[in-house]
């Protein structure tokens, strides 16, 4: 079910601009003056780890909290001074604050009674057929799972029409499960509105199976912007680099340049660079954080080190452990160019040679190497990480 626009409503199309908005209290920042665009129609995403300052800035959307400098518009309409109930959006928060009284149905239909609407059974049911919830229309909160709770919670959110629908970790009190199935879900139900999603949360999973754009909030401040694919295949920090996932850094030095690709020196050996994929000082000797992800490593034992093809960067080291977890094996490979290598392999016809001690060859196709300023902190982002799941 699609609903339909009211082309009539103030604001009702156009992007959601925050220009220059920031948020201080007394001497601490919260959100330093940025920029944000996020188009119309698009399920977009703040992520970050607790105290980055992106439910602040939700909040300055929604009206909750009024911005220290910088402006909101909604469409063509500065919402900056107006209260949250003058603002074309609605929340959905963590706990779903359903109303414990009343049935699923009239929990829905709230919004339309306080505005006055006699007749709401077509809307409601509307509404809770695009949640999956029909046949739950009367039964109250209690008998419901969470995830059924919080489909109540979005349909009574949609059904006075928002602009925006902000999300402010919604999905936080589920379990792994539930919280996965719930993904698909609100992207399904996003996709078939039609109308804009704003969706704060620390989970990198949650924001890249869900969004169309996510940005990285760090300290108050977005430290990248784009599409879930570009952000994993493309940091430009090792924040953004550790946060999303997990990466090998070796240090390296540039040591020529041509047809498009960097030749870098690590430990005596070279490694080729698509220059595309570096944001590092690209000058002879300049030092380089050179990037490649655990999942893109191939480990070859030793003694088949002359089959490796042509053209690919290798490295030695010697496998200090191994974790089997289901679909892949963790591996541990301590090499002259970085210790604590790891290197996440498939388990299909594994090598059963490939055990602690076992002497290997680490060996990737260039092209999934990127390149960083090795002035930047090669821990920046893991700690914060370990905090939030902590």
């Amino acid at each position: 079910m699609k609903t339909t626009k009211d082309t009539n409503a103030p604001g009702d199309s156009g992007d959601v601009r925050l220009t220059g908005i920031g948020k201080t209290y007394g001497s601490f920042t919260a959100v330093h003056p940025l920029d944000l665009t996020v188009p119309e129609g698009s399920f977009f995403a703040l992520l970050g780890a607790s105290g980055c300052g992106k439910t602040t800035t939700l909040r300055m959307i929604a009206g909750l909290e009024e911005p220290s400098v910088g402006t909101v518009h909604l469409g063509d309409q500065d919402v900056t001074a107006l209260p949250p109930y003058k603002r074309p959006v609605n929340t959905v928060f963590q706990s779903y604050a359903l109303f414990p009284h009343l049935d699923i149905f009239e929990n829905v239909a709230f919004g339309l009674r306080r505005r006055g609407i006699k007749s709401v059974k077509k809307q409601v049911d509307e509404m809770l057929e695009l949640v999956q919830l029909g046949e739950q229309a009367r039964k109250k909160p209690h008998q419901l799972s969470g995830g059924q709770q919080q489909r109540v919670a979005v349909a009574r959110a949609l059904i006075n029409h928002p602009k925006v629908l902000l999300l402010d970790e919604p999905l936080g009190a589920l379990d792994l499960k539930l919280r996965r199935q719930m993904q698909l879900e609100l992207k399904r139900i996003q996709t078939e509105v039609g109308i804009t999603f704003v969706h704060v949360t620390h989970d990198q999973e949650e924001a890249m199976t869900m969004a169309d754009t996510v940005a990285v909030m760090n300290a108050g401040r977005v430290e990248q912007l784009g599409s879930p694919a570009d952000l994993y295949e493309n940091p430009r920090t090792t924040f953004v680099a550790n946060f999303l996932g997990t990466s090998n850094f070796i240090e390296a030095e540039v040591d020529s340049a041509s047809g498009g690709e960097l030749v870098l020196e690590a430990g005596g050996g070279k490694l080729i660079l698509p220059e595309a994929r570096n944001s590092a000082p690209t000058t002879a000797g300049g030092k380089v954080l050179v990037g490649v992800r655990p999942e893109k490593i191939s480990l070859t034992h030793a003694d088949d080190a002359g089959e490796i093809p042509g053209g690919r960067n290798r490295i030695t080291g010697r496998i200090a452990d191994s974790s089997f977890i289901g679909v892949s094996t963790q591996f541990v490979v301590d090499s002259p160019v970085c210790t604590d290598f790891e290197v996440y392999v498939q388990n299909i016809d594994r090598d059963a040679r490939l055990v602690p001690g076992a002497e290997v060859v680490l060996h990737w196709n260039p092209a999934h190497t990127f390149g960083l300023d090795a002035a930047q902190d090669i821990d920046a982002g893991v700690e914060t990480v370990e905090e939030e799941v902590a």
